[in-house]
């Protein structure tokens, strides 16, 4: 029995016979088909010769029934930017949440057992719970993974089962009363982030490299012979931390083809919102769509909603959210500051930074900043690209770019204190230090700052967040962007972060700073780099414990900038003689 049989058999079980000609109808095949399947099936028994169905087809279908559903509903939703207020289950159409819509068509085909994943303002989603008799499962592990370890959360559930995403909405109701077999929906629609395509042969199967697939809907039937494959390779990939990342759809693969068959679906009928446009599309009166940002960026330029496009979230930057987004064909960056982020930044000193730079040719071109929120849109450039730390040239353009900043000397009216910042930063985590030794270690980097206290030093504008991913390339001008932290400072801390950032050894902090100095470092430079060094690991740790205190985890980004803190301050400990003795004093 093929896909093509089952499928004539379902339209005898569910509308009876009639005639061939209505069997072609409704299935699109032709009437060679249609007859070689009819054939098909009353040879193996499961209709007789008046094309009614036979007691093989009554227990077929019984053990073939819909039983229960999973609903995908723990993922954070990055992709929906502007909209962060609610989990993407809760989004309205024509003003219902899409996961309402989803429940009421399972009831409507009898499924009743019915089980939620959740994640993601996972309390929002908790009401379910009473308005529909569902059954939540906790996904804590929603920031770190990805649906696939989603799904096998649920493995146990997955006999006869619907799995469905929670931001879909289908026009008709997707589920049935009946099954027949294994299925994976696909829109005929072509879509280049799929990884799926349906072949001549009707199997879905992976999509070559750099071509693109069929829109996947992520709606699922899973019967008990291919659920139980299914379930033993769902909790296999979870265990393997390269698939930490991984959709579960990758689950379904054996070889390069789909255990399920294909169902396609018209592409005006399924929907899968991922993105404030798409939704925009599917319901421009949804409430969903208001939007201070949608409304900012509108007052900046002076243009309505629908005039905004390309909306998209960009997934870098640690202190904030970045969103994408065009006026006009032209493309801009809105930065919105993330979690906590203006307690740990002055947005006036910024923005009196952007005004300094605005004519320097150092930087990104903004054209607007707030002082107050720290809200700010800058010229997104499509075509730039971002320093390798990997690359020699790369890193000695980046070490000119800072050399020419310095040597400009600019002045502005606030200085970056490295300890004044980390008091700062320790009142906001407000609690015990994540490291048992963090006092110890503190103490060891107090001593180095007392050092280089005392040192002669030029104060200039510096950037300190001179990490790899500031300096953007655009042919062969470089320019550091993302000023925030930026203040008066020792020059020599903007090398130190560099080399921080890109957590350096120290033979490469020593080829960085040669760079920095065209090969003329003395001992008291290097020294100067590495107490910063060693100073800025500690700092950014407790920057971590804050951030991470205000729901934002940087997984064992704390851990390394705290060991680089403890093995630059052993650099630096062993050039304080050398340093010294080349003091004036």
């Amino acid at each position: 029995m093929n896909k093509r049989d089952w499928i004539v058999l379902a339209v005898l079980a569910n509308y009876s016979y009639l005639n061939h000609r209505e069997i072609v109808r409704r299935t699109g095949f032709s009437i060679g088909l249609v007859n070689s399947s009819l054939k098909k099936l009353i040879d193996e028994g499961y209709i007789d010769d008046s094309f009614c169905i036979t007691e093989k087809t009554a227990k077929y279908m019984e053990g073939a029934r819909p039983q229960r559903a999973v609903i995908l509903a723990a993922g954070m939703g990055h992709r929906m930017v502007p909209i962060n207020r609610v989990p993407k289950g809760l989004l309205k159409i024509n003003n219902e949440p899409l996961i309402e819509r989803i429940i009421r068509q399972l009831h409507d085909v009898n499924v009743t057992e019915i089980h939620v994943v959740v994640g993601y303002m996972m309390e929002k989603l908790e009401y379910l719970m009473d308005a529909f008799d569902v059954e939540l499962i906790y996904d804590h592990e929603f920031a770190n993974r990805d649906s696939l370890h989603t799904l096998r959360l649920a493995s146990g559930h997955l006999s006869n089962c619907y799995i469905v995403p929670s931001n879909i909405w289908v026009s008709r109701n997707p589920f049935n009363s009946n099954e027949f077999f294994s299925w994976y929906a696909i829109s005929e629609y072509v879509d280049d982030d799929s990884f799926v395509r349906l072949n001549r042969k009707m199997e879905l199967v992976y999509t070559e490299d750099e071509s693109a697939g069929n829109s996947m809907t992520g709606l699922c039937y899973l019967m008990e012979d291919e659920a139980a494959k299914v379930r033993e390779q769902v909790i296999r990939l979870d265990r393997q931390r390269r698939f930490y990342r991984e959709t579960w759809e990758r689950a379904l693969f054996f070889g390069n083809k789909m255990l399920p068959y294909a169902r396609v679906m018209l592409g005006q009928t399924a929907y899968v919102i991922n993105t404030y446009e798409e939704l925009r599309e599917l319901d421009s009166e949804s409430k969903d769509l208001r939007s201070r940002r949608i409304n900012l960026i509108g007052e900046i330029f002076g243009v309505t909603p629908e005039d905004i496009t390309d909306i998209s979230g960009l997934f870098k930057g640690m202190t904030n959210r970045l969103m994408r987004f065009s006026v006009a064909d032209s493309p801009y960056i809105l930065r919105v500051p993330g979690e906590g982020s203006n307690e740990l930044i002055n947005r006036r000193q910024e923005a009196e930074v952007y005004k300094l730079l605005a004519d320097k040719n150092l930087s990104d071109k903004i054209v607007y900043i707030s002082p107050d929120d720290g809200y700010k849109v800058a010229e997104y450039w499509t075509d730039a690209r971002v320093c390798d730390i990997q690359n020699d040239e790369d890193v000695g353009v980046c070490m000119r770019h800072l050399r020419k900043l310095h040597e400009m000397k600019l002045q502005v009216s606030h200085s970056f204190d490295l300890l004044e910042r980390l008091d700062h930063y320790e009142s906001l985590r407000d609690g015990e230090p994540q490291f048992s030794d963090y006092e110890e270690t503190k103490e060891k980097i107090l001593e180095l700052t007392a050092l280089l206290s005392v040192m002669p030093k030029e104060k200039c504008l510096c950037h300190i967040d001179a990490v790899s991913d500031n300096f953007v390339f655009i042919g062969d001008q470089v320019y550091l962007i993302d000023w925030e932290y930026a203040g008066m400072c020792d020059p020599h801390i903007d090398i130190a972060m560099f080399c921080l950032y890109a957590n350096y050894d120290k033979s490469c902090a020593d080829r960085v700073i040669d760079q920095y100095f065209d090969g003329e470092a003395s001992d008291l430079n290097r020294f100067k780099v590495y107490a910063y060094a060693a100073a800025g690991g500690l700092l950014w740790s407790v920057w971590c414990e804050y951030k991470n205190r205000m729901g934002v985890n940087y997984g064992d980004y704390s851990l390394r900038q705290y060991r680089y803190s403890k093995r630059f301050h052993q650099y630096a400990k062993k050039l304080i003689e050398k340093a010294l003795n080349q003091l004036e004093v």
